[in-house]
């Protein structure tokens, strides 16, 4: 099976282009959307983080505050570390079972959308990496507008990942994102396209 490991940094678009690529018929493994469900209360995920940072990190009705959970790990390193270490084992484990379910089903192709790929040295899973990259400018501006953040915090929460040019080193196709949503989906479209036709020609 073809993987696609598709990433990029935070407010680069990449949910855009995971988007269009599922309208392309592409099985998406979505590691945010796994990261959240093993985190409802009850689940695995929610009982190593409780056992680990309190139950000052719950909502009243033991939800789990997810607000005060990322404002606690962009701050404190340590912390997010602590974090990292309880919950990736457990999306990969999700994530893997997923794409197995997919190969049984005879797909060709499958997308694993993983916001952090390269930071977690997930990049030897896939058999291609895809980054979604737009400029610094961009990149702050966006984040500030869709979360509402000042300057200060949008920096912070950009330094807390690998800059983006340097997961440009590490990728296979590189999608700009500058531009309109337009021009974002024919180059996704256009990749789409010769991805499949680079696999039925061998």
């Amino acid at each position: 099976m073809y993987i696609i490991g598709l990433t990029g940094s935070i407010a680069s678009g990449k949910s855009t282009v995971s988007r269009i690529l599922s309208q392309c018929g592409a099985p998406i493994v979505d590691a945010d959307i796994i990261a959240r469900a093993v985190a409802e209360r009850g689940e695995i995920g929610w009982q190593k983080i409780v056992e680990t940072f309190g139950e000052g990190v719950l909502q009243e009705n033991g939800e789990l505050d997810r607000g005060k959970v990322g404002e606690m790990i962009f701050r404190d390193a340590s912390k997010r570390a602590e974090l990292d270490r309880i919950m990736h084992p457990i999306i990969l484990e999700r994530m893997e079972a997923e794409v197995a379910m997919y190969e049984a089903k005879g797909e060709q192709i499958v997308i694993l959308d993983v916001p952090l790929l390269l930071e977690l040295g997930w990049q030897d899973k896939v058999s291609a990496v895809w980054l979604v990259a737009v400029s610094p400018d961009t990149q702050k501006r966006r984040l500030m507008a869709r979360n509402s953040l000042t300057e200060e915090q949008a920096a912070v929460r950009i330094a807390s990942q690998m800059s983006i040019e340097e997961k440009r080193r590490y990728a296979d196709v590189i999608i700009n994102n500058d531009g309109t949503l337009e021009e974002t989906e024919e180059t996704v479209r256009a990749r789409w396209h010769e991805t499949k036709q680079m696999l039925n020609e061998t």
